[in-house]
């Protein structure tokens, strides 16, 4: 990946540093990078977008690649309250691809993303995936064992974002001390840990289902009207099935493969996440919340908010002053 990069003639290259910047009409970019140990890196990448972009992660089917990787990512974009001000919400996700499979992404204009990617061999995964604090150790190795595959994952661990915050530090650092390079790597096994010890609250790992890269970029592209309509009622699979030119059957088998929802959860999901960062952070009242997020009428979405969350609305307004 890293060489494939240094050949662009867009980026500018720090060695000392083990950065790479990148300057484009879509985006502004810098990539940090380490080898932690052989077939073990840790790859950040910290990216301003300047307009909607899609990104499309390849291989090269002339070269041989056997890295898996769980990337971390944390993005800060901007929610208009109506006033001409705007509000920093934050978007949160997992994903783990294993190798030869094609990862596409969309991303927004005026948002800022970091990505903690986590790049290990299949060799360094057999030697360091037997030990203990990986609770579910076998059926782990058993799925990244599997076939190809990419899967995601919403925000399921909190602490997380302290970790990927220390491991800023490091990477934005020289980290080139040993006794550097060994806190980063305690801070990705951390990070790692975090990620598996909640990755089995449903049965993909266990699944272990793949999908043909065609299939995942149709499963990207239904992900992506979804978001774009959240502040409507869901709009339907027939409708998403249409856009994206699949059966509505086998999108609703595949993007529950992939995200671990229904597109109907999905979208609910994604919708209450936010309404509870409204709540944290604006003065927006709650009947204007559930409008914002797609409800028609407040008790609807008093209702699914304490499902999900375990108060009402109003209680963690209160809370969170």
């Amino acid at each position: 990946m890293i060489d494939s990069i240094l050949k662009l003639p867009i980026i500018k290259h720090y060695p000392l540093k083990n950065r790479i910047d990148f300057s484009t009409a879509l985006c502004e970019a810098k990539m940090y990078y380490r080898e932690i140990e052989e077939g073990f890196w840790l790859i950040s990448f910290y990216m301003t977008l300047k307009e909607n972009i899609m990104a499309l992660s390849s291989y090269d089917k002339n070269k041989s690649s056997d890295y898996y990787l769980l990337t971390f990512s944390i993005f800060e974009y901007q929610f208009p309250t109506g006033d001409g001000n705007f509000l920093t919400l934050l978007s949160t996700c997992w994903t783990i691809s294993k190798p030869h499979t094609e990862i596409s992404s969309y991303f927004y204009k005026g948002s800022d993303g970091k990505f903690f990617t986590i790049a290990m061999t299949k060799e360094w995964v057999k030697n360091n995936f037997t030990s203990k604090k990986f609770k579910e150790r076998k059926a782990i190795l058993k799925f990244l064992n599997g076939e190809k595959g990419s899967y995601t994952w919403l925000d399921i661990s909190s602490k997380a974002h302290d970790i990927a915050a220390g491991l800023s530090q490091l990477l934005e650092s020289k980290a080139s001390e040993v006794s550097d390079i060994a806190s980063m790597r305690k801070k990705i096994m951390k990070l790692m840990t975090s990620f598996f010890d909640n990755a089995f609250a449903d049965s993909r790992i266990v699944d272990n289902i793949s999908l043909s890269n065609i299939d995942y970029l149709n499963v990207s592209k239904a992900e992506r009207i979804i978001l774009q309509h959240l502040n409507l009622p869901f709009i339907g699979i027939e409708y998403i099935a249409k856009e994206v030119n699949m059966s509505a059957t086998k999108l609703k088998s595949n993007f529950k493969a992939v995200f671990g929802f229904s597109m109907l959860q999905y979208h609910k999901e994604k919708n209450l996440v936010l309404a509870m960062q409204l709540i944290e952070k604006s003065d927006f009242n709650i009947q204007e919340i559930a409008a914002i997020t797609g409800y028609d009428s407040a008790g609807r979405f008093a209702s699914s908010f304490k499902k999900r969350f375990g108060k009402l609305p109003s209680e963690a307004r209160f809370f969170s002053t």
